[in-house]
């Protein structure tokens, strides 16, 4: 079956694209710009991608996703959504999570009219075993089943935010600060670290006060992130968001900005600035109408807040034609890690 996106759907374990390396051929296909920063699913049980999709429509993903991996999505921007069977796992704007791909083939998709960006780390049932096997006893149960070959199936795991540590992390993947000679040591050293942040999940009676604290710290921000992305034009206060989230206004501020890095008014700005250039990449819109579009009653405000978020005027701001034209560029294939 052909998909809108232009990549063939195939069983898991058949997909041309994957069996001889084309998973950038794939992406392509979509108007992606793909690049693997490190690894061979194949030969190394690891691969570290980077993706950057520009969706003007409706993309499925499913068929980029390895047999008999886990894979762990660091979503910076876009919605992904996977579901199997009566299970969804939503990958909103600055969260990760991990899925297992089996004999069972995902119902994954990317929304349109956003910018997808993100990293995914995939990792085979042998590279699991090789790190964790020993210290499995707070893992989350599909990471546990998968190394354990205790299941084939299909299956989602976990869900959680990126806080500033972890968007830390997900920026150095772009360019390592090491030299070349080391960059394999070093991604190979990550791997271990993102698996100690994201694949355990202790049971909730053993789980320690402070892991607590943070989790319901976590679970108030996304809260906080729902309820202003309902409406940008007119985002509620901060005191309507405590009174929301059952916090002081001053409290909920102070973990805002620890969680998420900014301040509300920053993520406020950035959400809007983030719209309206997706409004303006499709080309349905000229500056005016987007700048009203995302709450701005100004037009050289919004013009001056654009050009110091993108660097670029939004008049100037490239089209989805323009943007995808150059994604399959030969000499625009994305970050390059240093020392390259």
């Amino acid at each position: 079956m052909q998909l809108r996106s232009g990549i063939v759907a195939s069983s898991p374990r058949m997909h041309p694209g994957l069996m001889d390396g084309g998973e950038a051929v794939l992406w392509r296909s979509a108007g992606a710009r793909w690049r693997q920063l490190f690894g061979d699913f194949a030969k190394l049980g690891v691969s570290f991608e980077w993706h950057e999709l520009p969706a003007d429509r409706e993309v499925d993903w499913a068929p980029s996703f390895h047999p008999e991996s886990l894979e762990l999505c660091l979503n910076l921007s876009g919605t992904g959504e996977l579901v199997l069977g009566d299970r969804k796992l939503q990958l909103s704007s600055g969260t990760a999570g991990f899925y297992r791909q089996g004999a069972q083939s995902f119902q994954a998709r990317r929304l349109s009219g956003q910018i997808h960006r993100f990293i995914t780390v995939e990792f085979s049932a042998a590279f699991l075993a090789a790190h964790l096997d020993g210290v499995d006893g707070a893992l989350h149960p599909v990471v546990r089943d998968t190394f354990r070959g205790k299941s084939r199936d299909s299956a989602l795991g976990g869900l959680e935010s990126l806080g500033p540590r972890h968007r830390d992390l997900v920026t150095s993947l772009h360019q390592p600060p090491v030299l070349a000679a080391a960059q394999a040591l070093w991604y190979k050293a990550k791997a271990v670290e993102l698996m100690g942040e994201f694949l355990f999940s202790p049971p909730s009676d053993q789980e320690l006060f402070c892991h607590r604290q943070m989790r319901m710290a976590r679970s108030r921000v996304d809260r906080v992130v729902d309820c202003i992305k309902r409406d940008l034009t007119q985002p509620p206060t901060l005191e309507a968001l405590g009174k929301e989230v059952g916090c002081s206004p001053f409290y909920l501020s102070r973990t805002f900005s620890k969680e998420m890095g900014v301040t509300i008014p920053q993520y406020v700005r950035q959400l809007r600035l983030e719209k309206a250039a997706d409004l303006l990449r499709a080309g349905h819109h000229n500056v005016t109408e987007v700048a009203l579009e995302v709450g701005y009653n100004s037009l050289s405000h919004f013009s001056q807040a654009f050009h110091q978020h993108f660097g670029c005027c939004p008049g100037l701001f490239p089209t989805s034609t323009s943007t995808q034209r150059a994604a399959i560029r030969p000499d625009a294939e994305g970050p390059r890690p240093r020392g390259s």
